[in-house]
């Protein structure tokens, strides 16, 4: 069980890892806590809550997740392939302020030209096409882009989707014949509980895929709880089946370590070896202080029409800019989604928290049957426009690790803390605006997450940071090349390594970031590195 490098999570940043370190030469083993998911899993979790969280503890082994602290509720995916199995196959890049953000400009990188060719790697890679195809919550979207004088700035996305024709299936259109055959999209809008028609461009028939064939090893059902310096330079990684509390999975050493685990697991992994087991106590105390959440709120509007269907087309197939630092995007829920009508409230537009949460629960009180109109809609999925709103701007959080009152202070977890002066934002005008509009657009009521109106709680799928970049461990968690200060062979490769509000859906972004990472890692064993290259070479041939 001894490696080159051991890449500890299989979302964007650890599957670029597995197969350009692969590709290079060396021994690779990728360790994900999820499970491998099935098309039949998918199918089950777009029917069924119980199929689709991941909450081992209660012994719900899906692949989704939804993480709440004092400040922000985090939803997010777990399994061999990550985020990529959850997320909305929307593959953008951000506005330029992105590059010269302050937080990482300095560090004597133009990150524009830098990132550039990553980028054209990534979207080669991701399968990055215009969607062909809009519909009726398409219009709907159009028309309030119209009114809030911004429609020159609507139109369909980029998604990582192999479109196709549906129930047809074709050899590998992406990577001349190495990767798996693929189905067309049926545009069902079930991005989000999985596409088990295989026609997302999940990085398990990519980035992995490819990997594996190339020698990496992926184990499933593995969670790094330790990380230990060895005398002779290497890693020791304590490992545990999460699902499993009392089993014990044979521990992995390794030369060098990439922690890809998402924000929350790199951060959790990271302040545990530096304050619990402290084995790992050089790492800067930095750690945790600069968090994003992609300045994110998530409104939206239901149509009163009970016959209405909406749901037809992949989950974001458009967007628009109402401003210069604002994106919007539709989404399309499946139906294993409706617990979410749950979360849904009356519009407050206030920027005191307090006084919003006051005329929250007036509103509520006063009419109670706008919100179980809500509650109790049929269809809900069908009928509903849910808008997810990103800003670039420079907002933040900050996360801490001790003992909770979430985790009744039995054991420590991360806290969420507010950023002084730089707060990220749970009322963003702009997005209420949109949700005010597309509400007449429909002819119904507008939506506000609940948390976010009665308990100034952000609600986010794209959190970003934690580990930024600096120059030093004074002013950084790792240097520009993702190694941590202090430990030398360990980095950070994945979303906390963003050290800016990327303003759009960040899969993209985090998949050129760690292509980057990647290139600047030398070549490893030459004899190891030309088998993968005959590996290539024969797989071309055969399908020849």
């Amino acid at each position: 069980m001894e490696y080159d490098f051991a890449v500890i999570g299989s979302g964007f940043g650890g599957s670029v890892s597995a197969l350009r370190l692969a590709e290079k030469g060396y021994k690779v083993v990728v360790l994900e806590q999820g499970n491998r998911v099935t098309p039949l899993d998918m199918e089950e979790a777009s029917k069924s809550v119980f199929k689709l969280f991941w909450m081992p503890w209660l012994g719900l082994r899906g692949f989704f997740t939804q993480q709440f602290y004092k400040h922000l509720n985090i939803v997010g995916g777990v399994g061999v392939g990550g985020g990529s199995i959850v997320y909305a196959a929307v593959l953008l890049r951000p506005k330029d302020e992105f590059y010269s953000d302050p937080s990482w400009s300095g560090l004597g990188i133009d990150w524009k030209k830098e990132l550039g060719p990553h980028y054209d790697t990534a979207s080669r890679m991701l399968g990055v096409t215009t969607n062909p195809s809009l519909d009726i919550m398409d219009e709907y979207l159009k028309k309030t882009a119209k009114k809030m004088g911004a429609l020159t700035t609507f139109g369909p996305v980029n998604n990582g989707i192999y479109f196709g024709t549906p129930e047809v299936t074709r050899d590998d259109p992406f990577f001349d014949g190495m990767g798996p055959s693929r189905d067309g999209c049926h545009l069902c809008g079930e991005c989000l509980t999985g596409c088990r028609h295989g026609s997302k461009n999940t990085l398990d028939k990519n980035y992995l895929y490819l990997a594996e064939k190339l020698g990496a090893t992926v184990l499933s059902n593995r969670r790094v709880v330790n990380i230990i310096p060895a005398e002779n330079g290497m890693y020791d990684l304590k490992l545990k089946d999460p699902a499993r509390r009392f089993s014990r999975c044979p521990g992995i050493r390794a030369k060098k370590v990439v922690i890809a685990a998402g924000v929350l697991g790199t951060l959790e992994l990271l302040f545990r070896c530096k304050n619990v087991t402290r084995t790992l106590p050089g790492i800067s105390e930095e750690l945790g202080k600069v968090v994003r959440t992609n300045s994110e709120a998530i409104v939206g509007a239901l149509s009163p029409d009970t016959d209405l269907d909406m749901s037809h087309g992949t989950t974001i197939s458009s967007d628009f800019y109402p401003d210069r630092h604002t994106h919007i995007t539709q989404n399309r829920f499946p139906r294993g989604y409706n617990f979410m009508k749950w979360y849904a409230g009356p519009l407050v537009n206030d920027d005191k928290p307090f006084r919003r949460s006051i005329r929250s629960l007036g509103k509520i009180l006063i009419n109670p049957l706008t919100v179980a109109r809500h509650w109790f809609a049929r269809n809900w999925n069908k009928r509903v426009v849910i808008l997810t709103v990103m800003q670039n701007l420079d907002n933040r959080i900050s996360f801490t690790h001790g003992r909770s009152m979430l985790s009744l202070f039995l054991y420590r977890r991360l806290k969420s803390k507010r950023y002084p002066g730089k707060e990220a934002p749970t009322n963003l005008p702009v997005a209420n605006e949109a949700a005010r509009v597309l509400a007449e657009v429909v002819g119904g009521t507008p939506i506000n997450v609940i948390m976010e109106s009665l308990m100034n709680q952000s609600t986010t799928a794209h959190i970003l940071g934690g580990c930024h970049m600096g120059s030093s461990s004074e002013n950084g968690v790792i240097d520009t090349s993702h190694e941590v200060f202090n430990c030398p062979g360990l980095y950070v490769i994945d979303g906390a390594a963003v050290s800016a509000n990327v303003g759009v859906n960040p899969s993209l972004t985090i998949t050129a970031i760690a292509e980057r990472a990647m290139s600047l890692i030398p070549p490893g064993n030459k004899e190891s590195g030309n088998r993968s290259k005959m590996k290539i070479k024969n797989a071309r041939a055969a399908r020849s």
